[in-house]
């Protein structure tokens, strides 16, 4: 079982010294990954629910929390690190330029030593789409479609592709991934998402709570794709008892995540005082 936190650009580490503070002491103390979530603005007001909580708003209602750029803060850690993988977890995939990300994305690993995990989803707030100039109704089909055009910027000598709603002819796309591509990692908790990391993904990451029916789910559309269920990796989050990481592993997981934040809907975070000894003591104590 491998550990990883999150979400480390929320909360106290939006602070430059106590995000390479935490990154580090957490890669001394043996985890295996940092993940990082997204929102690039929160409109205030917005008539969106939040799927996470149970009053339908995040971070119980504030829109003007500090949230850094998953990627720029990734990059920023990157640099005072050596082994810890940098995820998102996720970002917001149809948001962007499909080509932009596969850009970014294959810099930092390039520049981390083949680090990245990249994790995506669709989204759930309407109005930071329409802010962002982007079809928040058309989001599905296009992560379906970016994620295979971002694989042939990855891995072909030449990329061609051409979508629906992306299309680029014998496009260099350099520097290309130090492993020759970079893991996908689907995120949500819902059937969707689900089939989508069966038909499309490396990975699944049900962030608030991982059922037996989404797995079933991974898997037989897995196998419907002729695809190896085997090779698609479950991460989880946290269990509020400790005993049940042995039930998470028996299902096929193979990452717990702690959460570093004592936000809405999260369970066991990594709190405590602000001075460095007093936070590298907590972070030993869920190493061992």
């Amino acid at each position: 079982m491998k550990f990883g936190l999150r979400y480390c650009n929320t909360g106290r580490y939006v602070d430059p010294v106590k995000a390479i503070e935490l990154l580090q002491a957490a890669e001394q103390a043996g985890f295996e990954s940092a993940w990082t979530v997204e929102h690039t603005i929160v409109p205030a007001g917005h008539e969106s629910i939040y799927p996470y909580s149970d009053d339908g708003r995040m971070a119980g209602g504030r829109a003007d929390i500090p949230l850094p750029d998953p990627l720029i803060w990734l990059a920023y850690v990157a640099a005072h690190t050596r082994t810890i993988k940098l995820g998102t977890a996720i970002l917001i995939l149809p948001q962007h330029s499909p080509v932009t990300v596969a850009k970014q994305a294959a810099t930092l690993d390039s520049m981390s030593n083949g680090r990245v995990l990249l994790g995506v989803g669709v989204g759930w707030l309407r109005e930071e789409f329409e802010a962002l100039g982007a079809d928040f109704d058309t989001r599905g089909p296009r992560t379906d479609e970016y994620i295979q055009a971002m694989r042939h910027l990855w891995q072909d000598e030449a990329p061609t592709f051409k979508g629906n709603y992306v299309q680029f002819d014998k496009a260099y796309c350099r520097p290309q991934p130090v492993n020759g591509s970079i893991p996908i990692i689907i995120g949500g908790h819902t059937g969707a998402a689900a089939r989508r990391a069966g038909r499309l993904g490396d990975g699944f990451f049900p962030a608030r709570g991982l059922s037996v029916d989404l797995l079933d789910i991974v898997r037989s559309t897995a196998q419907a794709n002729d695809r190896d269920p085997e090779r698609i990796e479950i991460t989880a989050s946290m269990p509020d008892n400790v005993d049940d990481i042995a039930t998470l592993r028996d299902l096929g997981v193979s990452r717990i995540v702690v959460p570093v934040t004592p936000m809405a809907g999260m369970s066991n975070p990594i709190s405590g005082p602000d001075d460095l000894a007093g936070w590298r003591d907590i972070i030993a104590r869920y190493s061992d």
